[in-house]
């Protein structure tokens, strides 16, 4: 692994921390333009994946077969965090499919968000499946099943249709074979997949410019999974993550995964980013992306703004007084 210093945190004027990591970046066709660190790091995706794992059920269009509304259907690639809008969404994807919550292959737990957890203990509820970030991506895998008669209860096992089926999908977006592809075990129980980071971010890039993609109708359901995560960005995370900020920018498709892996497609610029923080700090996300944007000169300095103010560089303590800076300091090398 070779890693590079990506962040520093200062208290005091004096080094405290430093968040190693790799980035890539790649053009259209696939070549690395910049990089720091390692860009063939091979990394898990992660929740990363997720939009690539809906491609199965986005092209049999599982939302229309089963009256599912486009916020509905954008919880299909998300990472929810538990907010009330979320449960109700799942709660009527339920409903429209047919779907038993128990059914979920997914962990019964309570939401990410903080308040939205505080919420649920003070209504002395209990866990439940749909609170877990990645009950969307279960429910549309689980309807696809019900759609194409495959076994409902096994869509987990990695020799499962569906599981096959999206390991081919993924090896299509980063070209490479499937054999290739290590898999592992997602911490919501379904199969996952490590590619090296400038794949990760080819296929982002894919993403975000469908015509890139060969197959009609992969690239139909590609640029409709893509479009529903900009037209709800906050059903993608939640009201206060980098996803959803990242994603109220139209020229944008992103998605962060667990472990500090991220994955960002910019349509004009026809670009694709993947970044790795090798402690799998995710808080340290907006400094570095931010950076990366401002280093290839990205024009919409209003998500970059956007970004800055979520996890501001400066550092305060608990009472909320300035205590220290945390700094960009890689440098992207051609």
């Amino acid at each position: 692994m070779r890693f590079t210093p990506l962040v520093e945190e200062y208290r005091g004027g004096v080094l405290e921390n430093v968040h190693y990591g790799a980035i890539a970046i790649v053009d259209e066709k696939g070549h690395i333009l910049y990089s720091a660190g390692d860009p063939e790091h091979v990394t898990f995706l992660r929740s990363a994946a997720k939009p690539f794992q809906a491609m199965p059920a986005m092209k049999r269009r599982i939302d229309e077969v089963y009256g599912l509304a486009g916020h509905e259907t954008a919880l299909f690639a998300a990472s929810h965090r538990g907010e009330a809008f979320h449960i109700e969404a799942l709660e009527s994807m339920l409903d429209k499919t047919g779907i038993k919550e128990e059914a979920l292959h997914c962990c019964a737990t309570y939401p990410l968000n903080e308040e939205a957890k505080a919420q649920r203990h003070r209504d002395r509820e209990a866990k439940r499946k749909i609170f877990h970030n990645c009950s969307g991506k279960h429910t549309g895998l689980i309807a696809l099943c019900k759609r194409m008669g495959w076994d409902e209860h096994t869509y987990y096992d990695p020799n499962h249709p569906v599981q096959q089926e999206i390991v081919q999908t993924l090896a299509s977006f980063a070209e490479v074979p499937e054999a290739s592809i290590p898999q592992g075990v997602d911490g919501c129980g379904l199969p996952i997949f490590a590619l090296p980071l400038h794949k990760i971010a080819y296929s982002f890039l894919k993403l975000a410019c469908p015509d890139l993609i060969e197959d009609t109708d992969t690239r139909d359901a590609a640029a409709r999974m893509a479009r529903l995560m900009n037209e709800y960005p906050d059903m993608i995370a939640d009201t206060k993550f980098v996803c959803s900020e990242l994603l109220k920018d139209s020229n944008l498709t992103a998605k962060g995964g667990a472990k500090g892996v991220y994955g960002i497609g910019l349509r004009k610029e026809r670009l694709g980013i993947s970044l790795k923080v090798s402690d799998g700090s995710e808080q340290v996300w907006p400094c570095i992306i931010a950076s990366i944007l401002e280093s290839i000169g990205y024009g919409n300095q209003e998500t970059i703004d956007r970004l800055y103010k979520l996890v501001p560089n400066t550092i305060v303590n608990d009472g909320g007084t300035e205590v220290g800076e945390r700094r960009a300091v890689f440098k992207l090398k051609a």
